[in-house]
């Protein structure tokens, strides 16, 4: 298909034009890097093709923008909640629907395809939903109601998979799919998450062979050398938008290209790769954002923005640990110096922030941040909470942590305490933090529920993560949910006013200018100013189990004299000098007053 006969696209009209000559032009240079310019053209047509068969398929958008204060997203399993004789993805969508629309304005349902382990995370087909949940009706449903994020899992497979299958019986296309290494090679410079072996044996139909196996033997690193592997991954990424997706999560992206003599992370060719898929979005999908997932230290997480020609969002990976170090000793010095060295991300670009998720808290984000010493006194009093630790392969032989397993409510708990009044208040401290900063609040369901340590589920999978990827009863969850006697109850009610009220504040637009206020060790500031100057807000937060005063000179006056309260839903009087927070506190100072109807409905 040449230009003349592929045109352009009108994404308004959804009719069959083509891509923008500019945008080929660039994905053309990207794919000559990685493929040489003998293939590109090649390929780069068969992406039009793609592209073109999408266009012609896919629903309209409902969003005109990347993003606003509005946006929440709830992070769940498809079977994280649970009713007896019904697929759980319909239990799910009538739950969230039901409780959680107007607070999250997407739902993350975590893989929901077939796979063999890792729950989820080991894909055997990227096309079928597992029966065990449901089917695509029912994911497109849920899509009716919510933003969908879904992942693309894109750097592994099952080892159960058809790919995989034609692989060991030499068949095409599988044959081609993986990454065949000789175990004499020296790999000791490949950046490892893991203490499993790098290589897996495999016996296949011509004979004993060793493949790439970053997460372990059962997921099988996928070979991008070959370009029908990146065709068939942009395949898989518009087939996910058609059914609903509008953010798609890059999984383990930062391992996705190989070369032997390198650590095999970060390498150009897989930030060329999403520099690709996200040109291919801007064009054709403009409203669908792609988010990489790189559990690293904050500096190299941060690449994947690119010049602003990259990940639209990326997680802040450093800042889960943070909290728990500096509620747990009560001190904002780490947190509030990393919070005054970050950068606002590019235009067009923004960040996904949150405490807990399905993984455990990814102890790398920390490096630099902490010192050792002290990152040995966090995960021993994690441990005394029911924590595990699990730990990777270093380059010399030796094993570092890499992953604290907890639920995110319990590692802010005090174990002495036979009733730990204050328990409840750590851990809404820890989740107020989130819904202030620069970016998208990400809220993992049994956060939202206060669930706790899944010992049962550990002692049943036999995997750690399992501690806090509880799944629940639907009847019970409600019910805890409604009583306001319950840990789960009440941190339910409180995050239904903090989203309630959040939702409504221009200054928390992901786009807003950010600044840490100068207080006291203790107290950790954040000013955010709405993008077209209409709000500042103030938002303070006290990481000690004594009240503190903050002083209120650092919050105005500003553009305007009077300052609310938003959470109380009260105006400061205007002689007023201080604030007085409650142990592990939280206040958002506005100098705009709030909604009266969305204080009075959130109550």
């Amino acid at each position: 298909m040449n230009d003349d006969q592929a045109g352009r696209f009108d994404a308004n009209r959804h009719t069959v034009t083509g891509l923008e000559p500019e945008v080929r032009m660039r994905m053309l240079g990207r794919l000559r890097q990685l493929y040489g310019y003998e293939h590109a053209d090649s390929i780069l047509e068969q992406i039009q093709l793609l592209a073109v068969e999408h266009v012609k398929r896919r629903p309209k958008s409902r969003r005109s923008s990347l993003w606003d204060q509005r946006d929440a997203i709830l992070i769940t399993y498809g079977d994280s909640i649970q009713s007896p004789g019904e697929p759980p993805l319909r239990t799910l969508e009538t739950l969230v629907r039901n409780r959680l629309q107007g607070l999250f304005s997407t739902v993350h349902l975590l893989p929901f395809f077939p796979y063999c382990s890792d729950d989820g995370f080991a894909v055997i087909d990227y096309r079928m939903v597992n029966p065990e949940l449901g089917d695509w009706p029912d994911v497109v449903r849920l899509a009716e109601h919510f933003d969908l994020m879904m992942d693309l899992v894109l750097n592994h497979v099952s080892r159960e998979s058809l790919w995989f299958a034609d692989y060991r019986g030499n068949l095409y296309p599988g044959r081609d799919y993986f990454l065949e290494v000789d175990p004499s090679e020296n790999l000791s410079m490949v950046v490892r998450p893991r203490t499993t072996p790098l290589l897996s044996e495999v016996y296949t139909r011509r004979g004993r062979r060793f493949v790439w196996s970053t997460f372990g033997p059962t997921q099988i690193d996928l070979n991008y050398r070959n370009p029908h592997v990146l065709l068939e991954f942009i395949d898989i990424l518009l087939f996910y938008l058609r059914q609903g997706a509008r953010i798609v999560r890059l999984d383990a992206v930062a391992y996705l290209w190989k070369r032997i003599g390198t650590p095999c992370i970060h390498l150009p060719e897989t930030h060329q790769v999403i520099k690709l898929l996200r040109d291919l979005l801007s064009d054709i999908e403009p409203c669908c954002m792609l988010l990489t997932e790189t559990n690293v230290p904050h500096q190299e997480n941060i690449s994947y923005f690119g010049d602003g020609d990259e990940a639209h969002a990326i997680y802040q990976f450093s800042l889960p640990p943070l909290l728990l170090h500096g509620i747990h000793f009560q001190t904002t010095r780490h947190l509030r110096h990393w919070a005054e060295s970050l950068q606002a991300p590019p235009a067009g670009c923004t960040f996904v922030n949150f405490t807990a998720s399905h993984d455990g808290v990814g102890l790398r984000p920390l490096e630099g941040l902490i010192a050792a010493e002290e990152l040995e006194a966090l995960l021993e009093a994690m441990h005394q909470r029911g924590g595990y630790v699990s730990r990777k392969r270093n380059m010399d032989g030796s094993d570092s942590p890499y992953e604290l397993n907890i639920s995110y409510f319990d590692a802010l708990g005090d174990p002495t305490l036979g009733t730990d009044a204050l328990h409840i208040a750590r851990f809404m401290l820890s989740q107020a933090v989130p819904l202030c900063l620069q970016g998208i609040p990400a809220v993992y369901v049994n956060s939202l529920s206060a669930t706790r340590n899944d010992l049962p589920g550990v002692e049943r999978t036999g995997r750690t993560r399992s501690i806090n990827r509880r799944k629940w009863d639907r009847a019970e969850l409600e019910y805890l949910l409604d009583d306001r006697d319950t840990e789960a109850g009440q941190v339910f009610a409180l995050y239904q006013r903090w989203l309630s009220i959040r939702r409504e504040q221009p200054a928390f637009h992901p786009d807003a200018d950010q600044r840490v206020l100068n207080l006291v060790e203790g107290l950790l500031g954040i000013e955010r100013l709405a993008p077209d100057r209409s709000q500042t807000i103030w938002a303070v937060h006290n990481f000690g189990a004594a009240p503190l005063e903050v002083p209120l000179e650092p919050m105005g006056p500003g553009r305007r004299s009077r300052r609310w309260d938003l959470l109380h839903g009260v105006e400061l009087p205007p002689d007023r000098v201080t604030l007085t927070l409650a142990p592990y506190g939280v206040a958002w100072v506005s100098d705009v007053g709030p909604d009266t109807s969305v204080l009075s409905a959130s109550r």
